[in-house]
């Protein structure tokens, strides 16, 4: 059980660190798979196996989001871990990524292939949401989401606060007692989850949209539509109102002046 009247040891912040670490790991290594991996051109004939394989492990992935994501799960790994709870979601979330990226099988077929000036727009697109994602988790705060700046805070464990998820901003550290805050400048005035829409550039805005990448893209990205109404539920519950003056402020959850 997490003694929250002791200081963190420099066992609890290596592991923080590493953690971190496997964060930036994980989206480095995501990135290359995604463009020099699953962008490979594969022969044959498409089968159910490949397809519900590559489905069922990504779906792996999306399950450990969901349960750390419940309230239950959150507070008792609170209750044991304290400040290192977000170091160990980040650390199971960053190696099953990892694992997605490097057991996904390829799966023949080409979806759509642009040359030209075309393909330099997507790429032009793709780079851009790389770039908005990260500029949008920065007005969060990357050391939070990373695990860093929770070992900052001893406070008593049972004044916690819910910890951010992709699509919140300018939350308090789970310790602290402060008002929960929205911003609504920036990439967060644009839509609720700016984030998810870097996402969407990413890994749809290719030349070559080979049926590997297609697949991916496809269910990471039902994922995220499936995930928004849970977080947002969540966040309208634990943020005493806020969230909902925030949902009135930016109307649009991914697409600016569509949805």
């Amino acid at each position: 059980m997490h003694d929250p009247g002791r200081a963190v040891t420099p066992t609890a912040r290596l592991f923080a660190w590493i953690g971190a670490g496997l964060f930036v790991l994980s989206l480095s290594y995501f990135i290359y798979s995604y463009w020099a991996v699953f962008g490979r051109h594969t022969d044959g004939p498409l089968g159910a196996g490949g397809v519900g394989w590559n489905v069922v492990l990504f779906s792996v992935f999306a399950l450990h989001h969901t349960v750390f994501a419940r309230e239950r799960i959150r507070g008792a790994l609170t209750q044991a871990l304290g400040p290192l709870e977000r170091s160990f979601y980040v650390w199971v979330a960053s190696l099953l990524f990892i694992a997605v990226c490097r057991l996904w099988l390829p799966l023949p077929g080409i979806v759509w292939e642009v040359e030209g000036a075309a393909r330099f727009i997507l790429i032009f697109l793709q780079i851009g949401g790389i770039t908005f994602s990260v500029y949008s988790a920065a007005a969060i705060d990357i050391w939070e989401l990373a695990g860093i700046r929770q070992l900052n805070s001893q406070l008593p464990t049972s004044n916690a606060q819910p910890l951010p998820t992709s699509n919140a901003q300018a939350l308090p550290t789970p310790n602290s007692q402060k008002e929960f805050e929205f911003r609504t400048t920036g990439p967060y005035g644009l839509v609720r989850h700016p984030i998810y829409l870097g996402w969407l550039l990413i890994v749809f805005a290719v030349g070559t949209m080979t049926m590997t990448r297609f697949v991916f893209a496809v269910v990471s990205c039902v994922y995220l539509l499936v995930a928004i109404p849970f977080e947002e539920r969540s966040l309208r519950q634990s943020s005493n109102g806020a969230y909902d003056r925030y949902m009135k402020q930016v109307p649009r959850k991914l697409l600016p002046g569509v949805y």
